[in-house]
């Protein structure tokens, strides 16, 4: 997670919609939020607010932290959270719950800054053999491991939940972990469990080296190996994540993904991944290939959720913002909030993708229990024609399309376009997208045609296009989720995946899909379903979402504790 400071902060502020820059070197804090502060109510209803993304219920979120599924089957989704202001700074771990990964629960801050330091970017594990000796009498024991900052060094602590991750309780001794010499950038630990042992994997962030530890306990940690220098560099690596990832038709690979800021091609923040082995102490790349794992410019620190059972696809889920801009969009000052977290994927890897081999396939997590029961417009054939329809009526503003093409003929035959467009029938702003059939086969995908912040900002890119060849089986999909403020669109059943953020002044509500000198042969299908909103069944009376205010169950997060074993 990007080294932040209450000091940037103040200067972002004082700023006002000026140009981002990378935040300094934390010297001062503030908690602000005493331990038992109740979570804080969240208006959800404004034009901007996503309806089945997650976004916090005010103020200011960046990295997902400590994803986990539970025995219970509940997910878990802790992030960077500043429960005091819409800028980044004062760092709490955020908390909130779901059962299907769209229909969040906000709980209570989980792990709480204190006047001196903050709580960075981490992971949280399940300690199912009470390897670290705090869960004598359960198999479901909860363990964070965090980055803490102060003004001089970042070292990595762990704290404890007896109640499955709502309350938690700081480990006396720590810190578990600090570099040699102390470093201030040292940060976002991810621990997996490996055969018999803990593995961690940490970014010596301006070395451009990810570090991996390993510990029989998570209380001692020694090192084994470095993976350093590779792919883009840009100026710092952050966020590493280690996941095993299934192959499609064969055994199953490493993943090492990496998240750079600032430096990425198109400005601020990306996200690359190296396929590889690894044998519990050293990752090895299948080559020296950098690969992004999505061409738009919103999609970061992204965390693979622990716990999961060894049959399923992987699920990842990443911060939608990029910190050239993501303290300056207008969702502050006018609703309160700023960022959300990209839709849920369901991931595996692919070696034979057309030209390039190895690929990170990542498709939206199961949409069903959002998606409304009828379809909104449906055709099997479109042709050379266009499909135009008002979804005005749709409370949510939020939108699932897929277009299925098939019989293409070989690519040096192929001809046409495929487009779609977003507007607003009050202010014809819009958002539109296409692919080529024909050439090198691009996708694009444009914000340009949005007004106010979009106009105003110059580090907000607003045109974003990646190479995509055709298959030889001649078929092509395309799928997307609009969502009042975030599109993201998966080609090809995920083979690329783009995302961005855009902030019109009026509301869309049109769209409409297009293909235009396609061959004769070639089948465009399309259908276009409503999503219903998750947070309209949670308000209240008067509108607002005010989050599990006594916690789950038996669980009520308050407090982290600043006492332990």
């Amino acid at each position: 997670m990007l080294l932040l400071s209450l000091a940037f902060a103040a200067f972002a502020l004082a700023q006002n919609a000026s140009t981002s820059l990378t935040p300094a070197t934390t010297t001062a804090f503030d908690a602000g939020v005493p331990t038992d502060a109740p979570i804080p109510a969240g208006d959800y209803n404004g034009q901007w607010r996503p309806q089945v993304h997650f976004s916090p219920p005010a103020n200011f979120m960046n990295d997902p932290n400590g994803c986990f599924l539970d025995a219970n089957g509940t997910w878990h989704l802790y992030y960077q959270y500043n429960p005091t202001s819409t800028v980044a700074g004062n760092q709490h771990w955020g908390h909130a719950t779901s059962k299907d990964l769209y229909t969040w629960q906000n709980e209570k801050i989980a792990i709480f800054a204190t006047p001196d330091s903050q709580i960075f970017s981490g992971s949280v594990v399940i300690d199912t053999n009470n390897t670290s000796g705090f869960f004598p009498n359960q198999t479901d024991g909860v363990v964070a491991i965090y980055t803490l900052n102060t003004a001089a060094e970042q070292t990595q602590e762990i704290a404890y939940s007896f109640d499955g991750g709502y309350n938690f309780t700081n480990y006396s001794s720590n810190p578990v972990l600090r570099a040699s010499p102390p470093s201030n950038q040292f940060r976002d630990p991810k621990v997996i469990w490996y055969e018999d042992h803990w593995v961690m994997v940490i970014a010596y962030s301006q070395e451009f080296v990810i570090g991996i530890f390993i510990s029989p306990d998570l209380k001692s940690w020694t090192h084994a190996s470095n993976f350093t220098h590779h792919g883009l560099l840009g100026l710092q690596y952050e966020c590493p994540n280690l996941v095993s990832m299934p192959v499609l038709g064969g055994d199953s690979m490493w993943l090492l993904a990496i998240s750079i800021n600032p430096g990425a091609p198109l400005g601020g923040s990306i996200t690359e991944y190296f396929p590889g082995s690894f044998n519990g102490t050293h990752f090895e790349a299948v080559d020296g290939a950098a690969r992004i794992a999505d061409f738009g410019k919103d999609s970061y620190a992204g965390q693979f959720f622990y716990g999961l059972p060894e049959d399923a696809d992987p699920v990842f889920i990443a911060w939608s913002s990029n910190w050239q801009y993501a303290q300056q969009v207008p969702t502050g000052p006018q609703e309160g909030w700023r960022s959300a977290m990209g839709l849920p994927r369901r991931s595996y890897l692919v070696s034979n993708a057309t030209r390039t081999g190895w690929a990170l396939i990542s498709t939206p997590y199961d949409l069903s229990p959002i998606l409304l029961p009828s379809p909104l417009i449906t055709n099997s054939s479109l042709g050379n024609s266009s499909l135009l329809a008002d979804y005005s009526s749709v409370s949510s503003g939020a939108l699932y399309f897929r277009v299925n093409v098939t019989n293409l003929p070989p690519l040096a035959q192929a001809t046409g376009t495929l487009n779609f467009t977003f507007s607003s029938s009050a202010t014809r702003e819009s958002v539109s997208g296409g692919f080529y059939f024909s050439g090198d086969n691009p996708f694009w995908l444009s914000r340009s045609n949005v007004l106010g912040f979009s106009q105003t900002n110059p580090f907000f890119t607003d045109k974003f296009s990646v190479g995509n060849v055709l298959n030889p089986d001649g078929t092509f999909t395309l799928e997307g989720v609009i969502d009042r403020s975030i599109l993201e669109v998966f080609l090809d059943g995920g083979r690329s995946s783009g995302t961005v953020t855009f902030y019109p002044e009026g509301v869309l509500d049109t769209v409409e899909i297009r293909a235009a000198g396609v061959n004769e042969e070639t089948v465009v299908g399309v259908e276009v379903w409503g999503l219903k909103s998750t947070w309209a069944e949670q308000a209240s009376e008067d509108g607002i979402v005010y989050g599990n205010v006594g916690g789950s169950g038996s669980k009520n997060a308050t407090q982290v504790v600043r006492r332990g074993m």
